[in-house]
């Protein structure tokens, strides 16, 4: 009896201690899993209090790009104007604005990926504010440059005026002067000079292609109602004729005396007692600005002579 109460005894020692131990394990377990679940926490609460500041962070920088890039296009514009040179810069920031619109259209899913676009926007900001600085600073040269030419161009207007003033005078005492010693026995009236570009008139060196000479004949002896040969001489101020592919060298007999003339067409026609003559030239190379004479020989002399400005 004594030995199935000790037996009785030792079993229920053997169950205290191993539901005390089992209790003690699943205290433990419990524990570990309260501190993971602890750390979890905390570590999740840390991450989205990290996104939230990222986030608050993503939205300045995106308002301080807006500011720049209004700002660079108001740059460009003014640079544009300002004739400067902005292509390789425009190029750079159409590239950074995609880059932007990319970002702001996109959703962060984690920390890793919100500090990504975060960081490359502070890139980008920092970029677009290199170009913004470099162009102010160029607007401004520019500016300053521009105010400089505009003063001396408006020097060398007032100079250039006066240049041309003389050299009208000149050309125009060079007109008189060939009047006066090679005109012919009879000369042209309404004598009329045009220079066209595709069939349209132009004051413009650059533009000019055709020269259009009109004039009347009135009154021609009838020794002279016949063949007769006209010469277009153009010359320059200084009566230096205008190159042509095929010039015509002749020998005039002026009323004063010979006449050497090198001619850039020439002509014939059969003179009557009064008639409208017109010759049509095609200029060889493009006359350069300035003041011109063109005139009209035949045999016997000058016909007709006018002076004409290109710009």
């Amino acid at each position: 009896m004594d030995n199935l109460t000790n037996e009785n005894q030792n079993n229920t020692n053997v169950y205290t201690i191993v539901i005390a131990v089992l209790l003690l394990l699943a205290a433990s377990i419990g524990f570990f899993f309260w501190q993971k679940s602890k750390k979890y926490l905390d570590e999740n609460e840390r991450i989205k209090m990290e996104m939230s500041v990222l986030e608050s962070e993503k939205a300045a920088v995106q308002e301080s790009l807006d500011s720049l890039t209004l700002a660079y296009s108001e740059l460009r514009t003014e640079n544009e104007s300002l004739q400067g040179r902005v292509n390789a810069s425009a190029q750079i920031v159409q590239q950074k604005e995609a880059a932007i619109r990319k970002i702001k259209a996109s959703t962060a899913k984690d920390l890793a990926a919100l500090t990504a676009q975060v960081d490359e926007l502070k890139k980008t900001k920092i970029e677009l504010e290199t170009i913004v600085t470099t162009l102010r600073t160029e607007n401004e040269t520019l500016r300053a440059e521009n105010t400089r030419l505009t003063e001396e161009n408006s020097q060398l207007k007032g100079d250039n005026s006066q240049l041309n003033n003389k050299v009208q005078d000149l050309a125009k005492q060079l007109e008189d002067q060939i009047r006066k010693t090679q005109s012919a026995t009879f000369k042209a009236s309404s004598f009329s000079v045009q220079l066209e570009r595709k069939d349209k008139p132009t004051y413009k060196a650059k533009r000019a292609r055709q020269m259009y000479v009109s004039f009347d004949l009135a009154d021609v002896p009838e020794p002279y109602q016949q063949h007769q040969k006209l010469y277009m001489v153009i010359t320059d101020d200084k009566g230096n004729p205008v190159p042509a592919v095929n010039p015509t060298k002749a020998t005039i007999s002026a009323p004063a005396g010979k006449v050497e003339i090198v001619a850039q067409q020439v002509k014939t026609v059969v003179l009557e007692q009064t008639q409208r003559l017109s010759l049509t030239y095609k200029l060889d190379d493009r006359l350069a600005a300035g003041s011109y004479l063109v005139a009209i020989y035949c045999d016997k002399g000058l016909l007709g002579a006018a002076t004409f400005k290109l710009i």
